[in-house]
């Protein structure tokens, strides 16, 4: 059975920095991604990364988040610097056991694995 399990999230205040981190188990996928729920929105693409290390990032969130994996621990991180109010959201892992074109990397219904979510909260 797989399984997602996010860690990391948290409460920081604006300006500051958080890593959230995604284990896989019981092996990890090429294409994978962070997604966010802000309270009463929809859920919105963050940032994605594919086998090859080819990233993609919301225009929200470019320069300051930058996702990485590391395939020997089965671990995708997301390290979020310059954190802002409008970061509020429950950020979710994401995993496609097929290919991921750059075209839908950011709909969430591309992904068939999720996590059960970590909260990050940031004050201004």
């Amino acid at each position: 059975q797989v399984q997602l399990v996010e860690s990391g999230g948290g409460s920081v205040q604006a300006g500051g920095s958080l890593r959230l981190s995604c284990t896989a188990s019981p092996y990890f996928f090429s294409d994978m991604g962070w997604f966010r729920q802000p309270p009463e929105k929809e859920r919105e693409g963050v940032a994605t990364i594919n086998s090859d290390g080819i990233t993609n990032y919301a225009i929200s969130v470019e320069g300051r988040f930058t996702i990485s994996r590391d395939n020997a621990k089965n671990t995708l991180y997301l390290q979020m610097n310059s954190l802002k109010p409008e970061d509020t959201a429950m950020y979710y892992c994401a995993a496609s056991s097929r290919f991921v074109p750059l075209i839908a990397g950011f709909v969430p219904a591309t992904y068939n694995y999720w996590g059960q979510g970590t909260q990050v909260t940031v004050s201004s």
